[in-house]
């Protein structure tokens, strides 16, 4: 006999959870069916355990800095295994958080792997045995992703890590490829660094990080080769190579083929949809290039059934998700949300040094037609990130110049990803030069250098 719900969420992840206890605030009986770990790669392998690995290199840098800040510290080291061990301690400790707020919440947790199986129904099964049958008139699909696999470059546990080995590898590599230079191979890369690896950052487009805007693709990959990384753009993988303990890359760049020799590569190319055994066949769920179409609501083809974050379309980002599964929650009780803008959706990238952006990028802007005001301000010219020792990186601002909107806000040096947030809100708001102008920042911040940059798009910059 089936257990009857009024919403039964599928994927614990920072979509699914939400999504539950969202659903749960408005009354309903839930279920969630998570078939690995609550807080799904996000927090168990993503956003939160990279964050305390990355912490911990920004600490080994500033620990190799201490003259800049007059003091002296001898035979400075660490190890690494208690390194890995707090990034995992992270993780445990905030899925717990995450089972006790939907205990909290009423919503009931199934283990396991569902899949759909009629209309309105779900089975639920454990390692090939049945767990539970499932009957509800809401199903939100929130099974996220998985890292994308090239032939020849498959994770291996050992020579060729994805992010889950880069994650708990059992000791520092001498030498390290990354393949593809977005933010997890960005992270990765900065982090490795910065603990010593001798880092190589390989991507196939003409620059890294190539979804910012180029200036700020730009300042990094400076940033990075001052930091003796190596970096290579416009690069194809022609095959990668096991020797013993070791990998070689043979690149192909500028029209020359190199080999590349490293102890370890990490592949971070992308994402898939977890789409594969849902039941989805025979359904009017439509999937493109294995992520699931919806409408701004969360609705797919399939009555009754819906799909939020990394299983859905870009960008591939946990807050996006945990706010679309919002959405389609308070679609589903008949609140008539409104539907999410993904031009307000903010972007981060944790390296050293952090990049974060929302909105149009300057070319983006320019290709839709738009006439610009841009403005710029480098920390060097802001009290506080000089005295934090931080001045390297700028605030850029991009305004329409006709109407004053401001169409896209980009960042590079120290906290922007604390600080983007502020554009967040000014372009969910609808916010003009006028107000930005009229705002008073605090002194001293570095947040002030935000200000100084709107001042700068239309001539009344007063600190450069």
């Amino acid at each position: 006999m089936a257990e009857t719900f009024d919403l039964v969420v599928v994927g614990g992840g920072p979509g699914g959870y939400v999504a539950a206890i969202r659903a749960s605030q408005l009354k309903m009986k839930v279920a969630l069916v998570e078939r690995e770990n609550l807080g799904g790669i996000c927090l168990n392998w993503g956003c939160i355990p990279t964050k305390a690995l990355l912490r911990a290199s920004e600490i080994n840098h500033l620990l190799h800095s201490l003259d800049a800040y007059g003091f002296a510290a001898d035979n400075v080291r660490f190890d690494f295994a208690k390194v890995v061990k707090r990034s995992r301690g992270v993780a445990a400790q905030l899925s717990g958080g995450v089972k006790h707020l939907l205990r909290k919440n009423k919503v009931t947790v199934f283990d396991g792997h569902a899949r759909l199986a009629g209309p309105g129904k779900l089975s639920v099964s454990k390692d090939g045995k049945p767990v539970a049958e499932l009957a509800s008139k809401h199903i939100i699909l929130a099974t996220g992703a998985r890292a994308r696999v090239l032939p020849g470059m498959e994770p291996d546990g050992k020579l060729i890590w994805s992010y889950r080995e880069a994650m708990v590898a059992p000791a520092l590599p001498k030498r390290l490829i990354v393949i593809g230079s977005g933010a997890i191979g960005s992270e990765f890369a900065s982090f490795y660094l910065n603990m010593g690896s001798e880092v190589t950052l390989i991507e196939a487009m003409d620059r890294i990080l190539p979804v910012e805007d180029a200036e700020v693709s730009a300042f990094v990959h400076k940033a990075f080769e001052k930091q003796k990384m190596k970096v290579i753009v416009g690069a194809k993988v022609q095959g990668v190579r096991k020797e013993g303990d070791g990998v070689a890359a043979i690149v192909e760049a500028g029209g020359k083929v190199t080999e590349i020799k490293a102890d370890r590569l990490i592949s971070a190319v992308g994402i898939v949809g977890n789409v594969e055994d849902l039941g989805l066949e025979g359904t009017k769920v439509q999937v493109d290039r294995t992520h699931v179409v919806t409408d701004a609501m969360g609705r797919t083809g399939e009555p009754g059934v819906y799909a939020i974050g990394d299983l859905t379309g870009p960008p591939w980002l946990a807050h996006k998700a945990s706010h679309e599964g919002i959405i389609t929650v308070e679609a589903i009780a008949g609140l008539h949300p409104h539907a999410m803008d993904v031009l307000n959706i903010p972007g981060c990238t944790y390296c050293r040094p952090q990049v974060a952006s929302v909105g149009l990028t300057e070319a983006a802007a320019k290709s839709k037609g738009y006439d610009l005001k841009v403005g710029r301000f480098p920390f060097i010219g802001n009290g506080k990130a000089i005295a934090m020792g931080e001045p390297e990186g700028f605030v850029k601002t991009v305004f329409d110049a006709k109407t004053g909107a401001l169409l896209g806000a980009h960042m590079v040096g120290p906290e922007v990803t604390e600080m983007i947030q502020g554009y967040g809100i000014a372009r969910t708001l609808e916010t003009t030069e006028a107000e930005l102008m009229h705002t008073v920042f605090p002194h001293p911040t570095v947040s002030e250098a935000m200000h100084e940059s709107v001042l700068d798009a239309y001539g009344r910059v007063i600190h450069i």
